[in-house]
């Protein structure tokens, strides 16, 4: 009994033996045991597999990334006179804290590089009035850069750094976006830093929102916050197809309304601006408004289109060809009238110098007039 006692001992110590090298030299030759410090057995991909198909658009962001920029802006404005400085005992005090002087405001956007050539596009609000731009491209390089030009009734602007072989962004047909798409906002929101963000085309064509004069928002539910203004909208092959200008919020923060200059607008400004350095539109002179159904019934029309002429500027192009107040605008150059955005955007696009058709109703008729279209004037720059 005890021969057999001591063989069963010497049996076991082997065994633990065995057992505890296996588990510290190769665990995974037990099936029971645990990876780490899990306490449950779960399935794991192998290393460096790929995401699903359709599940990353990481692939979307790395290709447009380096093509975003970030925009640190600053300008200098003067304090105004405090109203004791003309007090000896308040000067003998505080003089050196009352006397005015020049205060540097800082601001901050995002921008995209356009071409290699060193063409930077963005929002005209993000660089309006500012005295210094510096750019830090996504590889961590900072540079100045200057205005080439500026649009604000479309809130865009084209900015120049001089450095050449820059890593230009790809436009997208615009033609081709449809609502539901899936897209991702690319911009320096709050100056933390480059950030992606994801969302869907949620409308297109917006208007009407007094945002600027000429109108015709992607609308995106896509995150965008202060610092995104004038970055990159793109579509799940990275490609281009707006600029983040705008978003409709009650906090200031992103409440998933979100608005974007489409990639056929910024491309015909930007283009504009970096040959002529600013943009020039048609111009008839007229002030308009919107028809609605009351409207429509008090001037007995049969459908609320068009657009009724409120005004007409003295010596303009509109009162030399004969428009009077009053008149509702029907047609341009044969093309329906819808309401005043469309209106504004089929003027513009004439060129001054050329003539337009005007089918226009007057006292309950339909008569033609032939405008000979002027030049927007440029619109008067705000107040600072």
């Amino acid at each position: 009994m005890r021969k057999l006692w001591l063989v069963f001992s010497q049996t076991a110590t082997v065994c633990l033996a065995v057992l505890f090298v296996v588990s510290t030299l190769r665990p995974d030759l037990l099936a029971w045991s645990v990876r780490g410090n899990n306490v449950v057995t779960v399935k794991e991909p192998p290393l460096e597999a790929p995401a699903p198909a359709g599940a990353s658009f990481s692939d979307a962001a790395r290709k447009a990334m380096p093509a975003v920029v970030n925009i640190f802006t600053s300008q200098e404005v003067k304090r105004p006179r405090h109203p004791f400085m003309d007090d000896p005992l308040f000067r003998y005090f505080f003089g050196d804290q009352l006397e005015a002087g020049p205060q540097r405001r800082e601001g901050l956007g995002s921008g995209v590089i356009v071409s290699e050539q060193g063409y930077i596009l963005t929002n005209h609000h993000v660089v309006e009035s500012v005295d210094q731009i510096e750019i830090a491209l996504a590889d961590s390089r900072k540079v100045p850069a200057r205005v080439v030009g500026t649009d604000s009734e479309t809130d865009l602007a084209v900015l120049k750094v001089e450095l050449q072989k820059l890593p230009s962004i790809t436009f997208a047909r615009a033609e081709q976006l449809r609502v539901g798409d899936v897209v991702l906002a690319i911009g320096n929101p709050f100056g933390i830093g480059q950030t992606v963000t994801l969302g869907i085309v949620s409308g297109l064509g917006r208007s009407h929102l007094g945002i600027t004069t000429f109108e015709n928002f992607i609308q995106t539910d896509a995150a965008i916050n202060p610092g995104n203004s004038g970055g990159a909208l793109v579509d799940t092959s990275g490609n281009l197809v707006g600029i983040n200008t705008a978003i409709y919020s009650q906090t200031g923060g992103s409440m998933g309304i979100g608005y974007a200059i489409p990639v056929s607008t910024a491309r015909k400004v930007m283009e504009q601006i970096i040959q002529k350095g600013s943009v020039t539109r048609g111009w008839i002179g007229v002030g308009v408004q919107d028809i609605t159904k009351e409207l429509a019934e008090s001037f007995k029309l049969s459908a609320a289109s068009g657009v009724l002429i409120t005004q007409v500027e003295r010596g303009g192009p509109a009162d030399k060809g004969g428009l009077k107040p009053g008149d509702i605008l029907l047609a341009v150059n044969g093309r329906p009238v819808a309401d005043t955005t469309g209106m504004l955007n089929m003027i513009a696009a004439l060129q001054p110098g050329d003539p337009a058709r005007l089918k226009v109703t007057r006292n309950r008729t339909e008569t033609e007039l032939t405008v000979s279209v002027g030049r927007r004037p440029k619109p008067q720059q705000r107040k600072q």
